[in-house]
Formats: structure tokens, C-alpha cells, sequence
């Protein structure tokens, strides 16, 4: 029976062609995987391969399942077509490969592979708070300490949902700031492999979401471009490896 997120366990068949029987992250949560109104295909598929790649970083599916087409179009409330061409771009990506007469398999997804992904990310990233620590104006820059005191506080009272969103635009705005838009660019095709949604799940995270923003902001402060680099990059390739914990501790 499909789950409040859209995408149960019944959708996902592991090596044997059973039902994996595994629960998704986002089904524990309740949190709806794609909205129901309608939009154009493309879009649409590009929503469907950002929801299963979330899923296939964050180990809630896990490399050996196979994924149905039919099967995921049912639950997802949409058609096969924009599935079937969301798993194709994910096949571009190496996160799935097309079994002939069998379907689409998911990709084992080494911690090597996570590292990876997080320093293209860390980089980019870097290279933006840089930026923003020679342009940032006096307004932007409270700006972004309010952002930071509104995450403590949603961190304070349990609510690691609200954390995961004013983590996003904290970091918004320092990319903002920068003024350096095609860096922008870079970094936001990066993040496609990093599994927002499943963040508050992964231990550590709201942590370092919370402690590692300071050196960040005090190095804005000071206008120090190396300082605001390092304490960036340092950052998001803390997110990185306890993504790969998380991965290694789910397997």
C-alpha cells in the first residue's frame, strides 16, 4: 500500500525481484516526495530522477534494487513516461544501469563516490564564501546572522525539518553575496547529489549545521577571503563524511 511520501518500499524490488521491504526515509516522515499538481513532463521527470537520486544518496534504496517503472509511476501518482526518462538521465549519472528485458538497477554508490561529490561541492562552495567575504554589505551580512540565530533556534526546540531549510538559505545567501553567478550555476548542479531532504536523519548533521556556520560568519565579518574559504570548505567536507558514516552505518 503506498506510504504518505508517495514512494513505499512495495515500489522498490531487491536483486531477487522481491520487495525490498525497506521503508524510506521520507515515508517515515511524512513528508509528500512530489506534489500532485500538474506540471509539464519535463519538469516532472527532472522532480522524479531528484527524488530517487535523494534516495539512492541517502542509502534509503540501496545498490542491487531494482526499480520499477510501472511500479514507481503507480505510486507516484503519474504516468510512466516521465519515470522511465527520469530513470534514463539517472543512467547518464551512473547512479542506475538498463538491464536489458529486466529494467532499471540502482548502482552501488561507494563512499568514495560520496567523497567525491562533497569536494566538487566543497570547492564550489569555497570558492563562493570567498567571494562573498570581499562583497558582502553590512545588510547581507545581518542578514545572514539572523539566518544563523533562526537555525539555532529551530535546532533548540526539535526541529531538524526546519533546521534542514534554514541551513538552505543560510548558505543561499552567502552565494548571493558573492556575486558570482556562474559559480552559482556550478554549485547548484552539484548539490543535486546531496539528499536534502534526508538530512535530518543522517546523526551529526544538525550539529555541524548549527556549529560549523560560526567560523564561517566570523571570517565574513573580518573580510577574509582564506578564512572564509577554508571554514566553508571544511564544512561541507564535514556534511560529506557523515554521509558516508551514515551510509556505511544503514548497510
Amino acid at each position: 500500500m503506498p506510504g504518505p511520501a508517495g514512494l513505499p518500499g512495495s515500489g522498490v524490488l531487491g536483486p531477487a525481484g522481491r520487495t525490498s521491504g525497506r521503508t524510506t526515509a521520507a515515508a517515515r516522515g511524512g513528508e509528500p516526495a512530489l506534489p500532485r499538481a500538474r506540471r509539464g513532463r519535463t519538469a516532472l521527470g527532472a522532480e522524479i530522477a531528484a527524488h530517487v537520486r535523494e534516495l539512492i544518496m541517502s542509502g534509503a534504496v540501496e545498490g542491487g534494487a531494482w526499480l520499477r517503472p510501472e511500479r514507481l509511476a503507480e505510486e507516484l501518482g503519474t504516468s510512466v513516461t516521465p519515470v522511465r526518462e527520469a530513470l534514463l538521465a539517472l543512467r547518464g549519472e551512473g547512479f542506475v544501469r538498463l538491464v536489458p528485458r529486466h529494467g532499471f538497477l540502482v548502482a552501488p554508490l561507494s563512499g568514495d563516490d560520496v567523497v567525491d561529490l562533497y569536494q566538487v561541492q566543497a570547492w564550489l562552495a569555497g570558492e563562493l564564501a570567498a567571494r562573498a567575504a570581499q562583497r558582502v554589505d553590512t545588510a547581507a551580512l545581518a542578514g545572514l546572522e539572523r539566518q544563523q540565530e533562526t537555525l539555532e533556534a529551530a535546532s533548540r526546540t526539535g526541529d531538524p525539518r526546519r533546521v534542514e531549510r534554514e541551513n538552505h538559505e543560510f548558505h543561499r545567501g552567502i552565494n548571493l553575496a558573492a556575486h558570482a553567478p556562474k559559480l552559482a550555476w556550478f554549485l547548484a548542479m552539484a548539490t543535486r547529489y546531496a539528499p536534502r531532504r534526508f538530512y535530518p536523519t543522517i546523526t551529526g548533521w544538525e550539529v555541524a549545521s548549527v556549529e560549523d556556520h560560526r567560523p564561517i560568519l566570523d571570517a565574513l565579518h573580518r573580510r577574509d577571503e582564506d578564512a572564509a574559504r577554508t571554514a566553508m570548505r571544511t564544512h561541507i567536507e564535514h556534511a560529506g563524511r557523515l554521509l558516508v558514516e551514515h551510509l556505511r552505518s544503514s548497510g
